[in-house]
């Protein structure tokens, strides 16, 4: 997804769009891994919040802070930042990188789905069909998407076997009786 589109998704929808850093994108401040921020001094940071009003996240000094100890800059230093979400939607957006909600949605549960929408997929017949509209190729995203979220809820919550009404009905004992030939003489 594009920058722009990301935006969108953020400030219109208020829907956090997480993906992983492309190789051609450059990191910048406070990142210095994908998944690692510090401050100008190299201490790490964790991320705090998003502060929708004024659009930025707000990152803080990670504990243990040894760097802070030796820091020359320690007295004047606020030990929390901000930075604006609309500097880099991948990075920051409306859920940043370097955030533990996004590095599980991206280390877990990304690899889980991948695979059950490419069965999806390939159930729906769509890896035969070329779709040149871009329009029907997102209905057919998200009704693949739909698909794989129907089957999950349905495997999630698949019912008893027991009848709903078996509590209320009435307990009989079974008579045997033997067969009629036996009863006869």
């Amino acid at each position: 997804m594009a920058a722009e589109l990301k935006a969108h998704c953020r400030t219109g929808w208020n829907v956090a769009v997480v993906t992983r850093l492309r190789s051609d994108m450059l990191l910048m401040a406070p990142y210095v891994d994908w998944n690692r921020t510090e401050c100008h001094q190299g201490q790490p940071l964790r991320w705090l919040e998003y502060a929708p009003e004024q659009g930025q996240h707000w990152f803080g000094v990670a504990e243990p802070a040894d760097h802070c100890l030796h820091c020359w800059e320690a007295s004047a230093c606020p030990r929390h930042f901000a930075f604006a979400a609309d500097q880099h939607e991948t990075l920051f957006g409306l859920l940043p990188l370097a955030s533990l909600p996004a590095q599980k949605l991206l280390t877990q549960v990304r690899p889980w789905i991948e695979p059950a929408q490419s069965y999806e997929k390939n159930q729906l017949g769509l890896s035969s069909a070329f779709l040149n509209s871009l329009r029907l190729t997102w209905c057919m995203a998200l009704l693949a998407d739909a698909a794989v979220l129907l089957r999950t809820q349905a495997l999630l919550n698949a019912p008893d076997d027991r009848s709903l009404l078996q509590e209320l009905m009435p307990h009989q004992s079974l008579f045997d009786f033997g067969s009629v030939d036996q009863l006869v003489r």
